[in-house]
């Protein structure tokens, strides 16, 4: 089991960088934030770029992976967006990855809205996804990309360098539903699910068990072992906020591990609103808890 932690992307730099560096001192395995215009009751609070963000915490850390959760197609075109992520790969020395979801209109319409726009229909929404994921691929792996799609084009898109990272950086495809899962069994080196039923924590658990069940038929098939792809859960997509003390993270932990997660991602604690909680948690958490998962990956 690995642990990562969300660093939401709303402090002034001599705020957040402090927060950066703690993240890798902790001893976190990842970290990342969210890559939204504006995000739910914090629309009208600052807010900044993913990747600027990023690229700053890739200069004042040197072991953590980084990543985006999530980057979606909303305001965003596959041929900028991949030179954008070259980059960061290149400034981060292959600490990339990158989290890639379909922009669900219920999570954050705000992304849709502010451009003038309304959101697409659920089927466009997902059609869209599958060729944002699928040209990002092309451009990330190859050095010139020509393709076409209903959404999405690249005409001799040249992608030199390349990545770091080789064959390009891991994609971790959020998924839930059928669809979103077939990209995430196809082009995923990880798989991140918020599971349903957020209002009660019980139903929540259940609901990531059978999640974990029906990626398992989806890797199949496409002919992947279910091994073939780690698998990320979003603890605090559920009704209680994983940081709000020592124990209910190491509950948590537990429990998506004995549903076969491999990793568990929490957030940094604010100070009100939501994932409102106490930094001293966290510092208890990588005192007493993030030991005991390095240990239980050493070989014996």
């Amino acid at each position: 089991m690995r642990a990562g932690i969300v660093v939401l992307p709303e402090h002034r730099w001599w705020v957040a960088e402090p927060k950066w560096r703690a993240v890798e001192e902790y001893g976190f395995d990842h970290a990342w934030t969210y890559d939204h215009l504006g995000w739910r009751t914090l629309v009208d609070g600052p807010w900044f770029g993913a990747i600027p963000t990023l690229t700053a915490a890739a200069m004042v850390t040197s072991r953590i992976r980084l990543g985006t959760l999530v980057a979606t197609p909303n305001y965003r075109h596959p041929v900028p967006f991949a030179r954008g992520l070259l980059a960061l790969d290149d400034i981060s020395d292959g600490r990339v990855v990158l989290g890639l979801g379909a922009g669900g209109s219920s999570v954050n319409g705000y992304d849709d809205t502010v451009l003038g726009q309304p959101p697409p229909p659920v089927r466009a929404r997902v059609a869209r996804f599958g060729e944002f994921v699928e040209l990002l691929d092309l451009l990330l792996s190859q050095e010139r990309t020509t393709w076409r799609g209903e959404h999405f084009a690249a005409v001799d898109a040249r992608s030199a360098p390349g990545c770091v990272q080789r064959p390009r950086m891991p994609f971790v495809v959020a998924a839930n539903g059928p669809k979103t899962m077939r990209v995430a069994a196809r082009f995923g080196q990880g798989w991140v699910t918020t599971g349903t039923d957020r209002d009660d924590d019980a139903a929540w658990w259940r609901s990531l068990a059978e999640l974990s069940r029906r990626f398992d038929d989806t890797l199949a098939a496409t002919g992947r072992p279910p091994t073939a792809v780690d698998r990320y859960v979003n603890l605090d997509a559920g009704p209680v906020y994983s940081l709000s003390s020592a124990e209910c993270f190491r509950d948590a932990v537990g429990r998506a591990a004995e549903l076969g997660f491999t990793d568990v991602v929490a957030h940094w604690p604010r100070g009100e609103g939501v994932f409102a909680g106490h930094e001293s948690v966290l510092e208890t958490v990588a005192t007493d808890v993030l030991p005991e998962l390095e240990r239980s990956r050493s070989p014996r």
